[in-house]
């Protein structure tokens, strides 16, 4: 097993890189790179999530509905006077919604985790290798930062090109309307 996963570790390694090789300035090549792996965690989180999202699609489903019927009994109650039974039919709808609400937390937690990866990856490649930075952002944080400097600003740019991106990629264009479809 630890042949496999070091075999794994040099085989991304090497394909990883290739992201850094396409400018012969070094700063270029690291900030194209670094947008090239941000935008690749990107696609890997959201791809693993819409996954588990369709996967699931049917329990999520079976909460909404039953979370409406369960609105729509306590609304009932309510017109006919019964105040027990509203309170009890609409605290079991918030609880269902309650789950629904932390499932699709979970769910969105999830696009992160290619994140460790790619630092741990960059912690590798890129550690000690400070960048110095110009006048007003030196007095924020310092004369020189790290790889994060850099990498979670392009994260953060990457999540909102994706979110335009999303309705006319291949793949995400079917996850866009079944997210449309579910509001």
């Amino acid at each position: 097993m630890q042949e496999f996963i070091a075999t794994f570790a040099l085989f991304a390694d090497s394909c990883l890189i290739l992201l850094y090789r396409t400018a012969p300035d070094p700063l270029l090549a690291y900030l194209i790179g670094t947008f090239l792996l941000t935008f690749l965690c990107v696609i890997i989180g959201e791809l693993s999530v819409s996954l588990a999202i369709r996967y699931n699609r049917r329990y999520l489903n079976q909460m909404t509905e039953e979370m409406t019927r369960k609105e729509k009994l306590s609304i009932a109650a309510y017109e006919t006077g019964d105040r027990e039974s509203y309170k009890a039919l609409n605290k079991e709808a918030t609880d269902v919604w309650g789950r629904k609400f932390f499932t699709m937390v979970a769910y969105s937690a999830g696009i992160l985790w290619p994140i460790p990866f790619a630092l741990a990856w960059m912690q590798n490649r890129f550690h000690g290798i400070d960048f110095p930075l110009a006048w007003p952002l030196s007095i924020v944080f310092g004369d020189t930062v790290g790889y994060t400097f850099t990498f979670i600003p392009l994260y953060i740019l990457c999540r909102i090109l994706f979110k335009y991106m999303r309705p006319w990629l291949p793949y995400f264009r079917g996850v866009q309307k079944l997210l449309d479809a579910s509001k």
